[in-house]
């Protein structure tokens, strides 16, 4: 029979707590950053573009790291996920004014869905120890900005497309690293822990509504 020491105790039961805190917030951070696309997009609201998008993203997310341990840090949680919503309704028109673009959406939904409610069963059933997974998110998060910058400057065939199944890979590898980082330990803090969940849900949803609307493009 296995037995586990008190240390093994203690440190199960607070990734239980951080565990529960964060999928309390998350859900709660989803459903309002669904609202505010909901809203944007219904008013065609503009979107802000990438300049204001990157610093407003980033601003956000380092006020939330540096106030992570205070109530404040709950108000710039919702405050980043509000605005990553607000950027996401005019997306969602562009797709909407496409063929079957509702279909897609539906479609990039539910495939999100499944694969963060999938990833996520897989390491809390198992308990398994992603760490192993720290260098590859850490290299991919580099060759991702590279592919980026290069989309940028050069003209390269279907390299957006080859982005966005980047992305699926990457953002599959942050749920599975993150979900273990909290059940064993490695992540004490929820908010932390919440932000890193949607930014990689919404990058997971993101880049399967490009795969899918790129198949979907007559």
């Amino acid at each position: 029979m296995q037995r586990y020491s008190t240390h093994d105790v203690a440190i199960q039961r607070a990734g239980n707590s951080v565990l529960r805190n964060t999928y309390g917030l998350l859900a709660l951070t989803l459903a309002f950053s669904g609202l505010v696309a909901f809203v944007s997009q219904q008013m065609q609201l503009p979107h802000p573009g990438l300049i204001v998008t990157l610093v407003g993203f980033y601003g956000l997310f380092f006020a939330t790291m540096r106030l992570r341990n205070s109530g404040w840090g709950l108000l710039t949680t919702f405050a980043l996920t509000g605005f990553m919503g607000y950027t996401l309704g005019p997306i969602l028109n562009l797709y909407l004014g496409m063929n079957n673009g509702a279909s897609v959406i539906s479609s990039a939904f539910t495939m999100t869905a499944v694969v963060f409610g999938g990833l996520s069963a897989f390491v809390l059933i198992t308990r398994k120890d992603m760490s192993f997974l720290r260098t590859f998110i850490m290299v991919g998060f580099f060759v991702l900005l590279g592919a980026i910058i290069a989309s940028w400057i050069f003209e390269i065939s279907n390299i957006q497309l080859m982005i966005s199944a980047g992305f699926v890979l990457f953002s599959s590898a942050v749920i599975l690293y993150q979900t273990s980082e909290i059940i064993n330990g490695g992540e004490t803090n929820y908010i932390m822990a919440t932000i890193n969940l949607y930014v990689s849900i919404y990058n997971l949803f993101l880049s399967l509504l490009h795969i899918l609307g790129v198949a979907n493009d007559d």
